[in-house]
Formats: structure tokens, sequence, C-alpha cells
């Protein structure tokens, strides 16, 4: 299994910008020296009480200048709010200075708050997000190339410059409707799956169609799946319990009232009881969090649930989130990430 740390470069009540910057950052030369697998770099905008992580790739072109092993991921890169050609010029760079360790996640962020106030239509993201995909794919892969379609139109374009990894650096897509699943499953992209909205119980027959699809197309291999997912691991249970419980109930809370909000956005049609998921979110128990929505114990009971997950989901890895709601002091998060490093990863290599 691949071990990610899913990041949204944190800023905790009291914290400045720049000491939210140099603690994340500390953070990701840790994960660096302990082994982690990969670091993931959320995208987030206008929300300073919470993190300052909105620029992915600048991120993680300085987090590729200070690291040699580790790979470095978009969880997501938000397509419908990108220039395509720009987009595909700067991820081409980064993994030009990263020496082809970036791998391009991909997806459309459920809320509608953020297009509004970059000026597009939410109802247009899903159209958006295929054209902008395509576009950058063509870019990455062909020598010159036109397009002619609703949102862009380009001609004769050569790309400089190109990706280190041929065609393109691996592409990986956050699925959150079932038609997502099986879309993904037909172009024969990776996925990502979450249970922020939802909980990890539901999240099986959707693996399955993916694979499905996946099959039907004719693909080699069976599609890789990818759980983002709050971990947390703790010296006692007692602790891994409830050292996260003010954050994880707090972003819980924040997610299910701006989903409730959306409910009525345009284009919000393709995720069905949006509003009951919201409010349920908001009033949802602790004791089914930690069932169905967090991964949390001692070292010995995380490495127990992901070997359970990894048998019911076939997952390929996982994008452990181990400050969710980002009011996780910095050093309770260091020791999260070394147990998780030095105590759960081995059990899987």
């Amino acid at each position: 299994m691949e071990f990610g740390m899913f990041h949204e470069f944190q800023r905790l009540p009291g914290v400045s910008e720049a000491e939210a910057f140099a603690q994340s950052l500390e953070q990701v030369d840790a994960a660096e020296r302990m082994g982690l697998d990969a670091m993931w770099l959320a995208e987030l905008h206008f929300a300073p009480e919470r993190s300052v992580l909105a620029s992915p790739l600048i991120l993680a072109a300085a987090i590729a200048q200070r690291t040699k092993r580790m790979k470095i991921g978009t969880a997501v890169q938000v397509l419908p709010l990108c220039h395509p050609l720009r987009l595909a010029e700067e991820v081409a760079t980064v993994d030009q200075l990263s020496g082809g360790r970036l791998i391009f996640g991909v997806g459309r962020s459920g809320f509608a708050h953020t297009y509004k106030t970059y000026g597009v239509d939410y109802g247009e993201s899903r159209e958006r997000f295929s054209e902008t995909l395509e576009i950058v794919k063509r870019a990455f892969s062909e020598e010159r190339f036109s397009h002619k379609g609703k949102y862009f139109t380009y001609d004769n374009v050569r790309l400089s410059p190109k990706p280190v990894q041929a065609p393109w650096p691996e592409i990986r897509v956050a699925a959150a409707s079932p038609d997502t699943y099986e879309e993904m499953g037909t172009m024969g992209h990776a996925i990502f799956v979450a249970a922020r909205t939802g909980n990890i119980s539901e999240l099986a027959p959707l693996v399955k169609s993916y694979r499905a699809a996946w099959a039907a197309a004719g693909h080699p291999g069976r599609g890789e799946v990818y759980l983002r997912v709050p971990v947390y691991v703790a010296e006692t249970e007692e602790a891994a319990r409830e050292e996260p419980r003010e954050s994880i109930l707090h972003l819980l809370h924040t997610i299910g009232a701006r989903l409730e909000a959306s409910a009525s956005a345009s284009g919000a049609r393709e995720i069905e009881n949006r509003a009951e998921r919201g409010q349920k979110m908001q009033s949802i128990d602790y004791e089914e969090v930690l069932r169905e929505r967090m991964i949390v114990g001692t070292s010995a009971s995380v490495v127990a649930r992901l070997q359970e997950l990894r048998e019911k989901l076939g997952l390929d890895g996982i994008l452990a989130e181990l400050n969710p709601g980002s009011l996780i002091p910095h050093q309770k998060v260091m020791t999260a990430l070394r147990l998780l490093c030095e105590e759960v990863m081995p059990r899987f290599k």
C-alpha cells in the first residue's frame, strides 16, 4: 500500500500565516525523513481561519526543492477554475523540478462558494472539468495540437516545458458521484474516494462499479483506488479517541453547513440528498464518526482497521488526514505522523 499524508497547510487559532507555513513545512520535512511515500496538497480558497493552501502547485514546487524521494501530489487541483494551458505549463514545470515525482490529482470540488467568488458558474463545473482535462492531456502528449470546445479554443499550440513523465504525470481523479466512478473506470484513471459526506461502509458498491467499468473498457489490471480519510494514531486508545474529537467535529459541522447551503446551487444535482447529508454532518454523533468516518487508535488498532479496509475495498493506498479540522496542535500531528511512518507503514510493505 502507498501511504500519503493529506495536507491542508492548516492555520490553527492564534497562529500567523508565516507560522502556518513554517509548521506545515516542518511536517513535510519530517515525512520525507521518516519515509512517507507521498505528500498530498489540498486546494482551499478564502478560508483564512482554516488554511493557507490556496496554490498547491506553487507549494509542490517548493516541496520538490526540499525533498529528494517523496512523491508530491495535488488532492485535488480544481480543474474548472483553471486556465488549461497555464495549468499544463505549471504541472509540467513541477514535474521537471521534482524529477518526475508529481502525481496530478484532479477534481471539481463539492461546494459552490469558491466558484461563485471566482465568477464561475458551478453548473458548468462538470463540462469545464472534462474539457480542461482533455486539453491538458493533449498538451502533454502531442507535439502540437489545436482545440475548439465550448469554453476554450486554441490553434497550433506547442507546450514547453513537457513533463518528465510520459505521456503525462500520473492522473488520479476525485470520485464523489456514482457516474464519476463509472466514467473514470471507462477512461482508465485511478481514483480518490473519501467519506467526509458519507460513510466508509457506503464505498464498496461504488468501487465495484468503478472496477466493472474499468474491466468493460478493456484496461489492464483492475484500476487503482486510494482512500482519503482522517487518521489519528496515538500511544493509547483514549488519546487517539479524544485528542482529535473537537477538531474533526468542527470540520464535519463546517462542511455540513456548506453542503446544506449549496443544496440548491446550480449543478448540485449530481450529489443526491445533499441537504440531508449536510444536516446529518452538523448533528453527527462522535461514535459514528469513529466507526464510519475516521481511522483512530494505537498503531495496532490502525493496522487492523487498514487491513480490513484493504480487503473490503481493494485499496492501493491512503491519504491520511492527520489534522482534520485544523485544530490539532502541531506537536501532536508530528507524533501521529511518526507513529504512522514508524509503526503502521512497515506492516504493509
